[in-house]
């Protein structure tokens, strides 16, 4: 009974998660399993961004409680921001869950775990679920166990290399956004020791890791309690040109930032950081001053296109992906129509466009003037259209360049290799196994609306 499976809902913190989740069960001696019908404990890390997260994951649940009828041990946990969010709320629903462990307290499961697991080796009854969604101080700090390189996550298959790797550097949110349940879920801001992170990172290097991606909750907010601003410079760049000295990194992202957070230092940072990819993910939310305001988003629409033109003046070519959110409590046609305007001249190449949904406990939920469905979805529409075009002539002006793409191993066919281009384009080529964590050049020969296609351009690999 130690074969586990972990399902993520939800977004690259929840992914990371899981990955430590995952190392720290492997370290007690569990199986990390691939096949969710093959496990004894199946674990759902969940998202509560939107309602339709939840109840997809709660759906999920429901299903997977049929399986106690013909398979009495088997253990099902409910881990992340839902359990957060609604906590013991979910045994009203799901009485059988056995575990609901909050943002916090992910360290917690490899010993409830065992607890479960000797209580059944023993014959014993296992009593009442187990329900931890406390706070706990330091708890951020827990997020650094990786899964080893040479380790697969279903041990009849070898693991692929690993060339990238997410590290964790902040948890928590104190924007209080009014549409977001992320400072419920997640806790007030707290960032890890920089030593720690870089240390780590040098970990990851020494592995093979070629690319770090930084994560936080608003990962530009890191340190700023902790650490002070040296020459002008935040914690935050302070963190960038750390890792960006350690041998071996090659690139380095992070998200998700605020724009607030893209100060002087940040911008100039693009320009002489070479290993700081040419790549933002800048959350819009909306291009309505009125709104952004009622959103308590701290910025105008013409300070987030200052920050747009000067990061594309210190690092041409940069490229830019964003989240916004349509049919906001009272958004108007005109208000809309400013946001499809900004959309438009900020030139995204990928966004993440919301119908807005009501989150139950955040100011927004008590608002009046509620859109309609059918409004939300127009709005929606337009955007994405917008995003479609924009993309399209995006990657048709790369046919015929040559780009630098990161190989991270074979396409999901098996029969060719991917990567990663500095703007985060997906391409698909031939290559041999031994360039794996290589940097290669790639001419473009062909080109979708979020994928290029190209061949090699040295002619012997």
């Amino acid at each position: 009974m130690n074969r586990v499976h972990i399902k993520t809902y939800g977004c690259q913190m929840n992914e990371r998660d899981s990955e430590a989740v995952a190392a720290m069960l492997r370290a007690r001696g569990y199986r990390i399993v691939a096949d969710e019908d093959a496990c004894d404990i199946l674990l759902l890390n969940t998202c509560s961004v939107r309602d339709a997260a939840e109840q997809k994951a709660l759906g999920k649940a429901g299903y997977l409680v049929q399986r106690k009828k013909h398979q009495p041990d088997f253990v099902l946990g409910i881990l992340g921001c839902m359990a957060q969010n609604r906590g013991a709320e979910i045994l009203e629903r799901l009485p059988d869950v056995d575990l609901v462990i909050g943002t916090q307290k992910f360290h917690q499961v490899p010993g409830y775990l065992d607890n479960i697991r000797a209580a059944r080796d023993a014959g014993l009854p296992i009593g009442a679920s187990i329900v931890d969604i406390a706070e706990e101080a330091g708890s951020q700090n827990t997020i650094k166990d990786h899964l080893p390189p040479d380790e697969s996550t279903d041990e009849t298959e070898p693991a692929p290399a690993r060339v990238s790797a997410f590290v964790s550097i902040q948890q928590g949110c104190n924007m209080d956004c009014a549409f977001c349940i992320v400072p419920k879920t997640r806790g007030d801001e707290r960032s890890r020791p920089m030593e720690e992170i870089v240390a780590e990172c040098a970990g990851l290097a020494a592995q093979g890791v070629r690319e770090i991606t930084l994560l936080g909750q608003i990962v530009t907010s890191y340190g700023r309690r902790d650490y002070t601003h040296t020459d002008g410079i935040s914690p935050f760049v302070q963190l960038i040109e750390r890792i960006h000295a350690i041998a071996g990194v090659a690139r380095i992202r992070f998200t998700s930032p605020h724009p607030r957070g893209f100060k002087q230092d940040l911008v100039e940072a693009y320009a002489r950081l070479p290993k700081l990819c040419p790549y933002v993910h800048l959350p819009l939310q909306s291009g309505s001053d009125r709104i952004l305001k009622a959103m308590n988003r701290p910025y105008s629409r013409d300070r987030y296109k200052e920050i747009v033109d000067a990061l594309r003046a210190a690092r041409p070519g940069m490229y830019f992906s964003t989240d916004v959110i349509v049919g906001f409590p009272g958004e108007t046609e005109a208000e809309f129509s400013q946001t499809r305007e900004l959309f438009e001249a900020c030139d995204y190449d990928m966004a993440y466009i919301f119908k807005y949904s009501i989150r139950t406990g955040t100011p927004a939920a008590e608002l009046g003037d509620q859109i309609p469905d059918e409004v939300k979805e127009r709005r929606n529409q337009e955007l994405l259209d917008v995003l479609r075009r924009n993309s399209e002539r995006r990657t048709a002006t790369l046919v015929g360049s040559v780009e630098e793409v990161l190989v991270e191993g074979p396409d999901k066919t098996g029969k060719r290799y991917t990567g990663r281009t500095p703007g985060n384009r997906v391409c698909i080529f031939d290559a041999n196994p031994r360039l794996v964590g290589q940097l290669v050049p790639l001419r473009i020969t062909r080109a979708s609306v979020s994928t290029l296609y190209g061949d090699l351009v040295l002619a012997e690999v």
